[in-house]
């Protein structure tokens, strides 16, 4: 097969993912990422990063299991390899626990996860407030240091990267025979979906190096997370809401909450304010269609609206994308005249 053209729109952590994935899957062809934005500067850079999906309503749940299993087995691998400390992944332990019991309380994500239990009596004696734990060991995925490998591992296969702002694809249709649209949020004004929304939210970076395990409020609202050189609390939740400005109201209530759940972070400095947007959509987008302008037609695959899941579904959903690719290529060749 002569060389096939492919622009990836959108360097974040699932745009970053499925570029490699392309490049190394199919080697004919030749990929480009295009982005305004790359790392440290991508919303991603500001996730905290640790492996726990949700459940999304009209997708199977086979293809969660799929999508979460291959990232959870993909990052396990560089968690044990000598990659590990330049990639900033690494496992990492501790609490999910509710003011009420789910309505599964025994997630699927709980098969891939290390050691799940619930947590004893004596345990939620720590949180009063609540009336149900869980207890397990996930993977912890820095992004200011997994996009830069992620980006490494890129150009070690060959893949261009340009930083450059699309705001039409079928602008990308003569120099294109593939176009992996990656934007995130931006799909909102790319390929105007309405069912696409900005979720703002605002995290803190604190200086608490005593503190080891993480606890996340089941809301998902309220979470401490260990990293690295840093601990990351969080955050907020804000649908619809398009601002990237810092709101110390926000910051404030963050403080207050986070210590309730681990009072020893009053007295933590805070090292960082950050916020973002997370593509908020009530499924993420994983499908093809095909774009055409005049005589010449592009295969066009969607990756996006992971929400808070970008990276606890990025490398499932990035061979998933992927797979997509192959079979358009097999059924319709590139370069062949409508």
């Amino acid at each position: 097969m002569s060389t096939v053209k492919v622009a990836v729109v959108g360097a974040g952590v699932i745009g970053l993912s499925t570029a490699v994935c392309l490049a190394k899957a199919l080697p004919y062809c030749s990929v480009k990422i295009l982005a305004e934005k790359f790392s440290p500067d991508t919303t991603s850079d500001g996730a905290a990063g640790i492996l726990l999906p949700e459940v999304f309503p009209d997708i199977p749940l086979e293809r969660q299991r799929y999508w979460f299993k291959e990232t959870f087995d993909h990052l396990q691998a560089l968690v044990e390899s000598p990659e590990a400390p330049e990639a900033g992944v690494y496992l990492s332990s501790g609490y999910h626990v509710f003011k009420e019991v789910p309505a599964d309380p025994k997630p699927y994500w709980s098969d891939y996860v290390f050691g799940f239990r619930f947590m004893t009596d004596r345990e939620m004696k720590r949180f009063p407030n609540h009336k149900f734990g869980q207890a397990f060991t996930s993977i912890k995925c820095e992004c200011p240091s997994y996009l830069p490998w992620l980006e490494k591992r890129f150009r070690e296969t060959g893949g261009q990267i340009k930083c450059e702002k699309v705001t039409d694809l079928k602008q990308l249709i003569p120099h294109y025979d593939v176009i992996m649209n990656c934007s995130g949020v931006w799909s909102h004004q790319l390929v105007g979906d309405q069912g696409v929304y900005p979720v703002r939210g605002q995290i803190l970076k604190l200086h608490a190096t005593w503190l080891k395990n993480f606890i996340r409020d089941g809301d998902g609202k309220t979470y401490v997370y260990p990293g690295i050189n840093y601990v990351t609390i969080g955050g907020t939740r804000q649908k619809d809401d398009w601002r990237l400005e810092l709101d110390k109201g926000d910051s404030e209530m963050m403080m207050e909450q986070c210590s309730q759940l681990e009072p020893s972070l009053k007295k933590a400095q805070v090292l960082e304010e950050w916020v973002g947007l997370r593509p908020g959509r009530k499924n993420p987008r994983v499908e093809r269609e095909w774009l055409q302008a005049q005589d010449r037609q592009v295969l066009l695959v969607h990756n996006y609206g992971h929400g808070g899941c970008g990276i606890s579904l990025s490398w499932g959903s990035a061979l998933d994308a992927v797979e997509l690719v192959k079979k358009s290529l097999h059924e319709k060749p590139p370069h062949a005249k409508l």
